[in-house]
């Protein structure tokens, strides 16, 4: 399919959205941006598309298509219908077969694959997750766990859809904890097959997408046991419906499965339960790239450690997060780009004379709701597409090796929940910044909310995932001090010393205070430093860590559950540390772009955004700052005051930066986004100047008082 050209403009001049007059919060002289500034939106739009742009903006274009997008007001059943004609269409039109090698039809291409992916929630989540579920996970499981023999016997039928099929992993007992599952896969020699068998209610399959109606197979994980041994988790290949005479399709023998019924949202996905009653599958439905059963039974690996084989095979599997990651991203931008139009737009309330209502974007509290999350949204796009780049790196075979992938797994770790919690707080602060308008269901914003409410979930729950960043921190730590001879020891608890001498007493705050004191300007000034930023982000997640490690090296001889009580008693600032972490990270990834921008005015508000960035994530952790001694009391106020400061200067690039996500009025089919409030605050003004200028226009009565006592006079009317 032909991309339409991109109709992005060049500066940060006005879109079809004008900009409002007066601004009542108005920069002063020395915090407004420097004269002629203006952003570069098409050059900023391909910086923050990124590498696989070309493949973005040909999966929104998919959005224009009537057929593919979103209608309001079906069915559940109708909804399902309708996503899997859509999937059909998608599949003639071919870039979701993107990610699978070029010999099986594909293009080899697995960064473009997700670029593209995270774009197909403008068309209708649901959709987005169907592919997914499809595609992303029942393939991707064939192609990543499976050998060259899976790849030509299963392959094919997936990616053209005549096999559409379900992930079958989460179990409705043991949610995230994969390696605890409960489903069986008991290899008979006799017969050389694999027996499936769900043991028990709590090893049901559960929210499997594709199980309620549309699929024909699964991708089973369950417990490998041959030969009295549990090697522990795999996958296999299993049928689960067949066709009838009738032409109909129903399930195999043995199966049994159940519709999940109504969802908070996501309700054009089929999820369900799928439980087993002793199915039989061949010894060739075991996918078996990490592990396998010879005709007698006797199982070999290339990977002797289980424990490492489950989290090899895990790791294959983690473009899920991080595609989850990326639509989460753009779900903000939209979002975003929604509240930032309708702000210019919409008018309330007369400010300090009487010369017309104020436009919502003016006001600085609106500002300070939406802002924030703006700087937020640029800081996950740079880092997100480092991830991006991360992924294809090693799913490309360019760079794959056990290092980039653990590397990998614990970056999507901290991306995922990062991503998915601020698309969830930016559609809500977007709906509630529309008012009454953000609720209508035209406007996309309140079931854009309810079908994400789930990717905080789905693919890993977002305080598991963060955790397990926090334990690879905890590792890294380790293996750091492990590797420090006994002069770096010494030298470590001094430098610790030191820093307690510091940052524990009030030597380092008075210090602080005395070079502060009397100057906002001053403490804003260090502010404003990238090295000060720096180290701030970096001071909380490092003393986080050390602090958590020192306590469990304290238990490192106890006994299992000594040690299992301390770890608990320390995971909520494990959880903190990570998340700190991933706020570290983006940073990184947003300053790092900074030097990408070549237009000195994009480049100076990009900073500011940046800078808005830092400064919203230290306010936000204030009290872990004053606490640890780690800044004055002078400079946590000029945290605050400086951000506020940021703001006006952000204002009037709002609609340019919002324009640079590429979203034109057509991909997001939200009425309130386009210029219609322009129009009706127009015709409401246009209203009043014609009975003013005709003489029929009333007289306020709060005009008769105001001028009655200017007069010193009483109030008469009529």
């Amino acid at each position: 399919m032909t991309a339409t050209p991109d109709a992005r403009t060049a500066t940060a001049t006005p879109t079809s959205i004008p900009r409002a007059g007066r601004t009542p919060s108005a920069a002063s002289p020395e915090s407004a941006p420097r004269a002629g500034a203006r952003v570069d939106v098409t050059a900023l739009g391909r910086l923050l598309d990124g590498r696989w742009g070309d493949q973005r903006r040909r999966a929104r274009d998919l959005a224009l298509d009537p057929d593919l997008q979103h209608v309001e007001d079906l069915s559940r059943t109708e909804h399902r219908e309708r996503v899997l004609r859509q999937l059909h269409l998608l599949v003639e039109r071919g870039d979701v077969l993107r990610g699978f090698p070029a010999e099986l039809g594909g293009a080899g291409d697995p960064g473009g694959n997700l670029a593209g992916f995270e774009e197909l929630f403008l068309l209708d989540p649901s959709l987005q997750i169907k592919v997914g579920v499809q595609w992303g996970l029942f393939g991707s499981a064939v192609l990543q766990l499976g050998t060259a023999e899976h790849h030509q016997r299963l392959l094919p039928g997936i990616m053209q859809l005549d096999v559409p099929g379900c992930f079958a992993m989460t179990e409705i007992g043991h949610g995230s904890d994969v390696a605890s599952i409960g489903t069986t896969a008991t290899y008979d020699p006799a017969t050389e097959e694999f027996v499936v068998h769900t043991p028990v209610t709590a090893a049901r399959k559960e929210y499997i997408g594709n199980a309620a109606a549309h699929g024909r197979a699964a991708v089973v994980f369950a417990q490998l046991v041959t030969q009295g041994v549990n090697h522990g988790v795999h996958a296999l290949y299993v049928p689960i419906r067949e066709e009838a005479e009738d032409g109909t399709w129903r399930l195999c023998a043995g199966v049994g499965s159940a519709d999940d019924g109504a969802k908070g949202g996501l309700n054009g996905v089929d999820n369900g339960r799928l439980w087993f009653d002793q199915v039989r599958v061949p010894r060739e439905n075991l996918l078996n790239r990490y592990g396998d059963v010879a005709a007698d039974g006797t199982y070999h690996s290339p990977i002797e450690s289980p424990g490492r084989r489950f989290f090899t095979m895990l790791a294959t599997l983690v473009q899920g997060r991080v595609s989850l990651a990326g639509a989460a991203v753009n779900a903000s931008k939209v979002a975003l780009a929604v509240a930032v139009r309708y702000g210019v737009q919409r008018r309330q309330f007369t400010g300090a004379g009487d010369e017309g209502e104020v436009t919502l974007l003016d006001y600085q509290q609106h500002q300070r709701r939406l802002f924030p999350l703006l700087a937020r949204t640029y800081a996950a796009t740079f880092a997100h597409e480092e991830l991006l780049e991360r992924f294809d790196d090693i799913f490309s075979g360019a760079h794959d090796d056990d290092d980039s992938r653990q590397d990998l797994e614990t970056l999507a770790a901290a991306m995922k929940p990062a991503s998915t919690w601020l698309a969830l707080e930016a559609l809500q602060e977007a709906r509630e910044a529309c008012g009454g308008a953000g609720y209508m269901a035209e406007n996309r914003l309140v079931g854009l909310r309810a079908d994400f409410d789930v990717y905080a979930t789905f693919e890993g729950d977002n305080t598991v995932l963060l955790q397990l960043v926090g334990k690879r921190l905890l590792t890294d730590y380790g293996q750091g001090m492990a590797k420090i001879d006994i002069a770096g020891a010494a030298r470590y608890v001094a430098s610790r010393a030191a820093d307690m001498t510091l940052h524990r007493t009030p030597l380092r705050r008075a210090a602080q205070s005395v070079r502060d004191s009397g100057s906002m300007a001053r403490s804003a000034g260090h502010l404003r430093s990238t090295a000060a930023q720096r180290e701030l982000l970096e001071d909380r997640v490092e003393t986080m860590v050390a602090e958590i490690a020192g306590a469990l090296r304290a238990v490192r001889n106890a006994s299992p559950a000594e040690a299992a009580a301390e770890f608990n008693a320390h995971q909520h600032e494990l959880i903190e540390a990570a998340a700190a972490h991933a706020d570290l990270l983006q940073w990184e990834a947003f300053t790092a772009a900074l030097a990408r921008v070549r237009d000195e005015g994009t480049r100076e508000v990009l900073t500011t955004l940046r800078d808005l960035y830092a400064l919203t994530t230290i306010e936000r952790n204030l009290a872990w700052y004053l606490v640890n001694g780690r800044i004055s009391a002078q400079r946590a106020r000029a945290v605050t005051s400086y951000v506020n400061r940021l703001l006006p200067r952000l204002r009037p690039h709002a609609v340019a930066l919002v324009d640079a996500f590429g979203y034109r009025p057509e991909h997001l089919r939200v009425p309130i986004a386009d210029d219609g409030e322009t129009q009706r605050q127009e015709e409401a003004r246009a209203h009043v100047r014609r009975r003013r200028a005709s003489g029929e226009e009333p007289v306020s009565a709060k005009v008769l008082h105001a001028n009655a006592r200017r007069a010193g006079g009483a109030v008469t009317t009529g």
